[in-house]
């Protein structure tokens, strides 16, 4: 078992380098580790001997990855999109599906292998896209809006073809006369059935279950690993014949609409992101580089198919829309890349026996190609513009119209960070004041019942930077936490002033000396709830020495706490 160990730390040690190799040339670090794989593989550089634990701990990538992703697709999102991310999510699939089939035919693939390379040239890598997009600020903008829309229409598809892959396992070559299409409708009618299941799940089983464990980050996050893990083994049952990554897939989409679901991501990422480093590192060791030079052509064709026409294709369909020339022109560079969801295509496709290594290969090769050209396409997309802006306006079919498609993201608003007790009566203030404002809170009884008022509530953890970034803490006016938690004070402060240095910031301490260390580490104001109730019954002593005021007060305070006035 030893020796398991040791080869596993040097091939982390490898994707380590590699993949700071990868940052420092402003590279995704997918790339670093499928040249990991090409050390440990093909090159033969470090020779495993025990390939088979890395085969199996890329399996579990790959679940974690699609369970997260279904995580992300909730089905009230898909109807408020606008039919702007509709069409260009659609579109793009159908030409980019279409165009690639054909040419990929020329190329003299047959059709089954064909029909895998031209859906995983359809897809753009959400992962690549939303980090490099988040760097740079744009998720907010028009055309950000539009990417995460037509990739959330993209991963819905993914399903379907999965599906529909999955059902054809076993059947070798397939034309349109062999083509089963009894059993690829009983396939789709096995997976309704299974994403019938989950939802029901979803709806009534999981939301008391996951709000009795929600206040152990523990337990939440053991329940949610058993909800996904267990899904994807139901749906990898031979009598139920689909595979695990659909049933993964299935169990995250049940988890889309729970308060928790923020929560649960933002445990598993760290998980995943082990497990897919360790996909692509396996990847990457089964590329064939025999065939090297029968690959190139095709790899060098499809590549520049994948750079040029696709952002074509969107900018075609942007046009026709009514959209400006730029915001067409930013959203076009985001898919001038394939996704890591292409090579799980492809991976799945070798197992299931539809596609030869040789196929697997050439699509990695595509991946590695347009992954990096894309990355400087995107980072640098506003001076391409510059340089393009004329040329560009030819695609502005109509005159521009852009339609609105979601509400304006939350700015100069209040973030409430904990809504007992004091939190409680400044949200009541709040809502006087009729000022927009977010709650964050940590008990998802408490958020549930916000969210059933209407009231926009988050439920995680705010030292974890993903439940800041959800609650907007970048663009707030002013954050009020009434959490006396030291750590989650300063991980409050730190974030906020590296993002938002505007903003305003009132923490909450448990003692003067935790105030003294908030305000040098540049908090505004510090609540210390002790000391100001001893102030405030200092003060009522020396206004009211016969104490007549304490029923009057008494009875106020019973109002407040019990609501009942």
């Amino acid at each position: 078992m030893s020796h398991v160990f040791l080869e596993l730390t040097l091939v982390l040690a490898l994707a380590t380098g590699f993949g700071m190799l990868a940052r420092w040339l402003k590279q995704p670090t997918i790339l670093g580790y499928i040249a990991t794989g090409l050390i440990v593989g093909p090159l033969g550089f470090l020779k495993l001997n025990s390939p088979e634990s890395l085969d199996a701990m890329a399996e579990l990538g790959i679940t974690f990855l699609l369970f997260l992703v279904g995580m992300e697709m909730r089905f009230k999102d898909l109807k408020h999109v606008g039919k702007a991310a509709l069409f260009t999510g659609i579109g793009q699939i159908v030409f980019t599906s279409a165009i690639g089939y054909a040419l990929t035919r020329l190329l003299g693939y047959g059709g089954l292998t064909a029909l895998y390379i031209a859906v995983a040239l359809t897809f753009s890598s959400t992962i690549i896209v939303v980090k490099l997009l988040s760097e740079k600020r744009e998720l907010e903008s028009l055309h950000g809006r539009i990417v995460i829309g037509f990739l959330l229409v993209q991963d819905f598809v993914a399903l379907l073809f999965l599906i529909l892959l999955t059902s054809l396992s076993g059947m070798g070559e397939v034309t349109l006369a062999t083509f089963p299409y009894g059993v690829v409708a009983f396939a789709f009618l096995k997976g309704a059935a299974l994403l019938a299941f989950s939802l029901a799940v979803g709806r009534w089983v999981m939301p008391p279950l996951l709000r009795s464990v929600g206040r152990s980050q523990e337990v939440l996050f053991l329940v949610s690993m058993a909800w996904g893990m267990g899904m994807a083994a139901i749906a990898g049952l031979p009598r139920v014949g689909l595979t695990i990554e659909i049933g993964a897939f299935l169990a995250g989409i049940a988890l889309a609409s729970s308060v928790e679901r923020h929560q649960i991501s933002s445990r598993i990422k760290s998980l995943r992101d082990f497990f897919i480093v360790v996909f692509f590192i396996v990847l990457g060791s089964k590329m064939v580089l025999s065939s090297a030079a029968a690959v190139t052509t095709p790899a060098v064709v499809l590549s520049l198919f994948v750079l040029i026409f696709n952002p074509i294709i969107m900018l075609v369909i942007m046009g026709a829309m009514g959209f400006r020339a730029r915001t067409s022109f930013m959203a076009s560079m985001t898919v001038a890349q394939i996704s890591e969801f292409s090579l799980i295509l492809m991976a799945v496709g070798a197992r299931l026996g539809h596609v030869t290594p040789d196929a697997v290969s050439l699509v990695t090769v595509v991946g590695i190609v347009t992954i990096a050209v894309s990355s400087y396409l995107i980072i640098y997309s506003e001076t391409l513009y510059g340089w393009l802006k004329g040329p560009l306006k030819a695609f502005e079919f109509r005159a521009p119209k852009e339609p609105a498609l979601l509400s304006a993201p939350r700015r100069d608003h209040v973030v409430l960070v904990g809504c007992h007790r004091m939190g409680h009566n400044i949200l009541a203030s709040l809502e006087e004041m009729h000022k927009e404002f977010t709650v964050v809170d940590f008990n998802p009884e408490v958020v549930d019942r916000l969210g059933k008022r209407g009231i926009h509530a988050v439920f995680g953890d705010i030292s974890d930077p993903e439940i800041a970034d959800r609650s907007g803490l970048e663009r707030a006016r002013l954050v009020i936490s009434t959490v006396p938690g030291f750590e989650d004070s300063r991980a409050i402060l730190e974030f906020t002033r590296k993002r938002n240095p505007n903003a305003r910031i009132i923490l909450t301490a448990e003692n003067e000396y935790e105030s003294l260390d908030l305000y040098e580490a540049g908090a505004d104001y510090v609540l210390l709830p002790h000391f100001i109730g001893g102030l405030q019954l200092a003060r009522l002593l020396e206004g009211d020495r016969s104490l007549e005021s304490l029923g009057r007060l008494r009875e106020q305070d019973l109002a407040i706490i019990t609501g009942h006035p």
